[in-house]
């Protein structure tokens, strides 16, 4: 039998994070598939860490992380090296996830090239282009040129079935974050906090932000109502793990990195990160990844955005969008932190995002080659009324 060659393509920490549990599952049928890892290094230190808590690394490495780098030549560089990357490999099938350039630089890469590609966690709208920025465009880039759609939810299959795209090409799947946050704690659970990262008996509250379309003054509102908010609660410990992009790190050393209340701490590993999130009594991010495992840890997350492209974490009441304005964060938060039954209220464990399973199925539709397995369809065929109701209510 001849097996198939797949070319898994990531460049940043969320991507190796979501990736992980798909990789293990199409390698674990070596016999049937040959994957082949390719990694840009969009993100190069923060990647290494995500693969290695995995026990990953690249097959193909193109490096192409620069200081402060400028999207346009990013992705110009990306599409470069990923024709040679193809021209090399020749794979049956590209698969790349999410909405980074990346993703969308592989996308476009396999079109040009006459090659299938994947798409994972596809979907996924805001309905703003410019929110948030650039990564809305990249998945509906990433989306116009798939052949197969990997949909996490039923809102996003329904999003792509009212875009056109026909039906036998969407696959619901759930997330693959599920099953990334299950394998990632079960390996944490042998590991302890650092000492400087344990809260103790201290509420901790955890924060992440790096989005690009909050930099300028809209980073530095932020950072003044975590601030205010570490100040108004003394018995709260503030970690923040600071992303490595200078635009975050110049105002949140300027207007947080004083303050005795609040850790300014290195990325951290994936495992660490998510035991501060197991921690947390309560988190402030602007991060995807974090709406989408905070239902599976029962945490409570203000997010500091506008808009979300995961409106299912605020529907189940695990996820409530304050955006950057001062005022709105700090009332958020205090409401939460006076108030138990509010609190409570959010600190639910809901499988909003899927059962675990995400990547068994996929590896079922790209080595099997349909939706028509006894699992799959179990998980499709409850589900089929829904997508269509949700198209219906678009």
């Amino acid at each position: 039998m001849t097996r198939k060659r797949l070319l898994v393509v990531l460049g940043t920490r969320p991507e190796a994070i979501k990736l992980a549990p798909v990789i293990r599952e199409l390698r674990s049928r070596s016999d049937e598939a040959e994957v082949v890892v390719c990694s840009t290094g969009q993100h190069r230190e923060m990647l290494a860490s995500a693969l290695g808590t995995f026990g990953l690394a690249p097959d193909v490495d193109l490096a192409l992380m620069r200081d402060n780098q400028d999207l346009v030549a990013l992705l110009g560089r990306a599409l470069t090296g990923l024709s040679g990357v193809l021209a090399e490999v020749e794979p049956d099938v590209i698969i790349a996830q999410g909405d980074t350039t990346t993703a969308m630089a592989a996308g476009m890469a396999g079109f040009f090239a006459g090659r299938t590609f994947a798409h994972v966690e596809a979907g996924l709208r805001t309905g703003d282009r410019r929110q948030p920025f650039p990564e809305e465009v990249n998945r509906r880039v990433a989306g116009v040129v798939a052949d197969v759609h990997f949909a996490p939810t039923e809102q996003s299959a329904a999003a792509l079935l009212s875009e056109g795209v026909p039906s036998s090409d969407v696959h619901l799947t759930g997330n693959t974050v599920v099953d990334a946050t299950a394998w990632a704690l079960e390996l944490a659970r042998s590991r302890p906090l650092p000492p400087e990262l344990d809260p103790g008996d201290q509420q901790l509250l955890l924060v992440t932000a790096h989005r690009r379309e909050n930099f300028g003054q809209p980073f530095r509102e932020l950072c003044l109502g975590i601030r205010e908010i570490a100040e108004r609660f003394p018995w709260l410990r503030v970690i923040y793990p600071v992303h490595l992009n200078p635009n975050v790190r110049a105002p949140v050393n300027d207007i947080l990195g004083d303050n005795p209340r609040i850790t300014l701490v290195e990325p951290q590993d994936y495992l660490t990160f998510l035991s501060l999130m197991n921690r947390a009594h309560l988190i402030l991010s602007d991060s995807g990844g974090v709406q989408e495992e905070a239902p599976a840890l029962g945490k409570p997350v203000l997010v500091m955005r506008d808009v979300t492209e995961r409106p299912e974490a605020v529907h189940a009441g695990n996820v409530e969008l304050v955006g950057t304005d001062r005022e709105r964060i700090v009332s958020a938060a205090t409401r939460l932190l006076e108030d138990d039954a509010a609190w409570l209220a959010m600190a639910q464990v809901r499988p909003v995002y899927g059962d675990g399973l995400a990547s068994r199925r996929i590896g079922e539709v790209l080595i099997d080659g349909a939706m028509r397995t006894p699992a799959f369809r179990a998980w499709t065929e409850d589900r089929r009324d829904a997508q269509q109701e949700a198209v219906g209510a678009s």
